[in-house]
């Protein structure tokens, strides 16, 4: 992956190759940068739109040897048309209350956190989590973030999303879900509001993390499309029927 900066951070460093979570037998490095200063916001939004993702106080990308898998990519919102499955999605959480909080972390959201980790990603590096790690990950951000919850008309909190907001869009860093109510697709869902919300608010795009070909972890982005990935001198429409990665 190339990448072509118009501002320079502090500094960046490549971290060691560790085993790549996504393809057996791969090793994965990242560069890193960190986000300090009366600069974080523009240095956030210029690195994201050049395929470089934020955790916590830091932004990344992939930079491994021999291997260009990992594809940063967003959905144009304009061009967003919902499947049949998606507007069903929708009229499935009609009863869910929408809430947009500050980037705080509760007991209530770890709870369900812990859960969701629990079932979906046992042995997993977030399953050790405790509630301090969850709150570094919620709170640590130097950028304008937000956690959006959905509750029950009861009240239950059932699924959350953290969010950064960017000049050109939404990201969606990390969300979590009730995995006791597969019928209402909750994972689908927030992201579908996320676009609308970036609709409403004239935002052109909305921001996925990594797309990798064939991985099934990451397979629910294929369904928000039109995709466009980062490709080194920017950004071009994705085509998830090819066969092999982009160029």
């Amino acid at each position: 992956m190339k990448h072509n900066l118009t501002h320079r951070p502090t500094s960046f460093f490549i971290t060691a190759p560790l085993p790549c979570p996504y393809i057996e037998g791969n090793f994965e490095r990242r560069i890193v940068a960190e986000l300090s200063g009366s600069e974080a916001t523009s240095l956030h939004d210029t690195l994201s739109r050049v395929g470089f993702r934020r955790s916590h106080g830091l932004v990344y990308a992939p930079v491994c040897q021999g291997c260009n898998a990992c594809q940063a990519v967003r959905t144009v919102v304009a061009d967003f048309q919902p499947s049949t499955s998606q507007r069903r999605t929708f009229r499935a959480n009609e009863d869910l209350i929408e809430r947009v909080k500050p980037a705080r972390a509760t007991a209530e959201q770890f709870s369900l956190f812990a859960a969701y980790q629990d079932t979906r990603h046992s042995g997993g590096d977030m399953a050790t989590m405790d509630f301090y790690d969850y709150q570094a990950l919620i709170e640590e951000t130097p950028v304008e973030s937000e956690i959006i919850e959905y509750r029950t008309p009861e009240g239950q909190l059932v699924a959350a999303c953290l969010t950064d907001i960017m000049s050109d869009g939404l990201s969606a860093v990390y969300s979590y879900f009730d995995p006791e109510q597969p019928r209402r697709s909750l994972g689908t869902y927030m992201i579908l509001r996320l676009i609308e919300r970036a609709r409403q608010n004239g935002m052109p795009y909305v921001y996925l993390g990594y797309w990798i070909r064939g991985s099934r972890k990451m397979a629910y982005k294929d369904r928000f499309q039109p995709l466009e990935y980062y490709a080194g001198d920017g950004w071009r429409a994705l085509d998830v029927s090819e066969d092999t990665p982009p160029e």
